[in-house]
């Protein structure tokens, strides 16, 4: 599942898709499990969509359709991750995400009135170079939030952990370059129904091991043995 807007086709409202955003989510599950009543719902999150999962499984607590969960690479602290994304090497990654979104913007300009909803002229969008400027321009004033800050308090995965009750397995590489370790909870944050699995290496969202020429998969076949466990 992809937010609306995240994929291919561009959301045809104002608003997009933003980190804690659990209501298409929540609507995809409810869908399938009236599709398939019987059938366990396992759910697998990555980058903000990982964020967006254990933010979800928190608000459902004891009544979470989903059985079971994988978040991989999650922004839990998603002020900690906009702010470490705008240091050194790092800061490649935002300029290219941040044009991308910008061209998404734009074109929401030749539907809507856009000026008017969030007061930002066309032309001032090429001025958003960092997450904080794009979600303090556009991301917090068409979803109701005051600022980009309660958007990122709001929206941030880590104060959900402890209302988790289903298995929940939580992937993350100390070398992720969106994010420090500091996004990571201490045991006392998270419910006894979380695993924490934390590795020196494997970038965001990669742990690829083996050799260049005989790569080794490592995350797909993780997230399958949990879900077999």
């Amino acid at each position: 599942m992809h937010f609306r807007g995240c994929g291919k086709k561009d959301n045809l409202l104002p608003r997009s898709y933003h980190s804690g955003e659990s209501g298409d989510a929540k609507e995809f599950i409810a869908h399938l499990h009236k599709a398939y009543p019987k059938a366990k719902l396992f759910a697998i999150g990555y980058s903000l969509g990982a964020n967006m999962l254990l933010k979800l499984l928190g608000e459902a607590g004891e009544n979470s359709i989903v059985k079971k969960a994988v978040a991989v690479s999650a922004p839990m602290q998603l002020a900690l991750s906009a702010e470490y994304i705008n240091k050194g090497f790092s800061k490649y990654y935002q300029t290219y995400l941040v044009k991308a979104l910008n061209k998404s913007l734009e074109r929401k300009y030749d539907t809507h009135d856009m000026e008017s909803l969030i007061h930002l002229k066309r032309n001032a969008i090429h001025k958003l170079k960092t997450f904080w400027e794009f979600d303090a321009a556009y991301t917090a004033p068409i979803h109701g939030f005051a600022s980009a800050e309660e958007y990122y308090k709001k929206s941030s995965a880590k104060q959900f952990l402890k209302n988790i009750a289903i298995p929940t397995l939580i992937i993350h590489a100390l070398d992720d370059p969106f994010m420090s370790p500091a996004v990571l909870p201490s045991q006392a944050e998270i419910s006894d129904k979380i695993q924490l699995e934390i590795s020196q290496y494997g970038g965001h969202v990669g742990f690829v091991g083996g050799t260049f020429f005989k790569p080794e998969y490592w995350l797909e076949k993780r997230i399958i043995a949990f879900f077999k466990e």
